[in-house]
């Protein structure tokens, strides 16, 4: 890809002329064929242009999972916008960090989400308001709805605008579990390459359904789940989010072949009471991070193959395990070109095989990685220096260049001396049986430095005393890494890509539910 030849919107019309009735996106019990959404985005493309939305402008995304937000998305992309999706959870100065970030023309939001635009006084600055649904638009006389764009007469452009790969097509938010969100500029370039990549290395086909229960403001969904789609003609299947209830009827609702996993969805899944039905189903295929050690038992009971990969928003994939050679334990997976991954020390020497360094990313080819943090022209620099993208995250490299994720360097708990990955801490303590999930963190220590805390979910039903839990962290771990306190949660607090939002674990270190295993498992106050 050198010019404008290829964009999402290209490749939706490429397959609406070959495979017309094929399904292209489903969204729960939604469905688009390849002809019907081309035409769709084709005509909401005119109603947007004729609100004066054009090449470059910046149109924000407060919406949830559903067609009319694909359709608005791959709108703008056929008129050379931006699209800039904004995580639906956001809410007071974190929406009014990320608005002011990407200073839209534009803001489409639900209906159910415009109190939260009410709530932060939205900026005339912001752009016009244009509503999907029903319900109120707000103290905003002038808002429009969605629906009116999309029945305007205005005959829609013959073809899609004409842009560089190198113009931005999307604007991806991290998540800011550790910090203040970043804006992302994905260029055209970097979707469709990534697109590329993925469908080469894990095998994609024309015939797969690729499951995604994740929203559409994160690059699964839009950059590894839409675009592989469209890249091969196969279908895109979305949900509104991740259940682990309902997780196995909709994939045999969709059809799905292919699914992708984060965080702890799959120990949740594999924590669930065994069914008959657990075969059931047409997945071959399940591919994200982390891979658990137990990933063989899965693997066995669900009847799919599962690969790990290493990806991040700023630099999509670079690190892949390829379906079918045989699995290396614990690796993320080894560099595949045009990626070049190096683990480099704090003053930016490569590490020697074997010992942990920051993961860092340059490629053979232009926009494979994102083209700067959006307002944050010292964050840009920073993250690009040496002219390598460094990751803030930490792994090792065996002799056969497979990397082994170990952590964030954010997330490494300093304790006497040595350092501990929360990661690791957290990968053993996760096969107890009564645990359904389990995060680590570093709180602060009466000896200086920190001490580890795990914060634990129980499975339904089970119980889990601080003895217990102490005897096997003991037996699993080394001893530096025991957990010094523990703490049982109802729930984690997560993004709803299912991260676990460690900040809020660490902003009370010390409740009454906290117990010292240090101190014969008696509980420490909040202080």
């Amino acid at each position: 890809m050198k010019g404008a030849d290829r964009t999402l919107v290209h490749m939706l019309e490429h397959w609406a002329t070959r495979t017309p009735d094929r399904v292209a996106v489903a969204v729960g019990e939604e469905r688009a064929t390849y002809a019907q959404l081309a035409q769709d985005v084709a005509r909401l493309a005119a109603g947007l242009a004729d609100e004066g939305i054009g090449p470059g402008d910046t149109v924000a995304m407060l919406m949830g999972n559903s067609l009319d937000m694909v359709r608005a998305w791959l709108a703008l992309t056929r008129l050379g916008s931006v699209a800039a999706p904004i995580n639906t959870a956001f809410r007071g100065r974190v929406l009014t960090h990320v608005l002011t970030l990407c200073d839209p023309r534009m803001i489409l939001a639900d209906a159910e989400l415009v109190p939260t635009l009410s709530e932060i006084g939205q900026p005339r600055s912001s752009g016009r308001l244009v509503v999907r649904g029903d319900g109120g638009t707000g103290t905003d006389e002038d808002a429009l709805r969605l629906s009116d764009l999309a029945n305007r007469t205005a005959p829609p452009p013959t073809d899609p605008a004409t842009v560089d790969a190198a113009d931005p097509a999307l604007v991806l938010f991290t998540s800011g579990t550790t910090g203040h969100s970043k804006a992302c500029v994905l260029s055209h370039r970097y979707v469709v390459r990534q697109a590329d990549i993925f469908v080469e290395q894990l095998g994609i086909r024309g015939d797969d359904v690729l499951f995604c229960p994740f929203p559409l403001f994160h690059a699964d969904a839009t950059i590894f789940t839409v675009a592989p789609a469209f890249r091969q003609g196969a279908t895109a299947a979305l949900e509104q989010r991740f259940s682990v209830t309902r997780f196995w009827q909709q994939v045999r609702a969709h059809g799905a072949t292919v699914f992708d996993y984060m965080g702890a969805t799959l120990a949740m899944l594999a924590k669930q009471p065994p069914h008959d039905d657990d075969r059931d189903h047409g997945l071959r295929l399940g591919w994200g991070v982390p891979l658990p050690a137990w990933a063989g038992e899965f693997e066995e009971r669900f009847g799919v193959q599962l690969v790990e990969v290493y990806g991040l928003t700023d630099a999509g994939i670079p690190l892949y395990n390829r379906p079918g050679q045989p699995p290396r334990a614990g690796s993320c997976g080894r560099a595949v070109a045009p990626f070049i991954v190096r683990l480099l020390d704090e003053e930016g020497f490569e590490v020697p095989v074997g010992e942990v360094g920051e993961i860092c990313i340059r490629t053979d080819e232009p926009g494979l990685l994102m083209t700067e943090y959006l307002g944050m022209p010292k964050e840009t620099l920073a993250v690009f220096r040496d002219l390598w993208l460094h990751t803030g995250d930490l792994a090792r490299q065996d002799e056969d260049g497979y990397f082994y994720f170990v952590g964030r360097i954010k997330d490494v708990i300093r304790r006497r001396g040595e350092n501990i990955s929360a990661f690791e801490v957290e990968e053993a303590l996760d096969r107890h049986p009564s645990i359904l999930e389990v995060a680590v963190v570093g709180v602060p220590s009466p000896l200086s430095e920190e001490e580890v805390k795990a914060c634990v979910v129980l499975r339904p039903g089970r119980t889990l005393s601080a003895v217990e839990f102490k005897e096997y962290a003991t037996a699993h771990l080394p001893r530096h890494m025991v957990p010094r306190y523990m703490e049982i949660y109802p729930t984690l607090p997560k993004t709803p890509t299912e991260k676990v939002e460690k900040h809020r674990l660490t902003e009370q270190s010390f409740t009454q539910n906290t117990i010292d295993l240090g101190e014969s498992g008696r509980s420490r106050a909040a202080s």
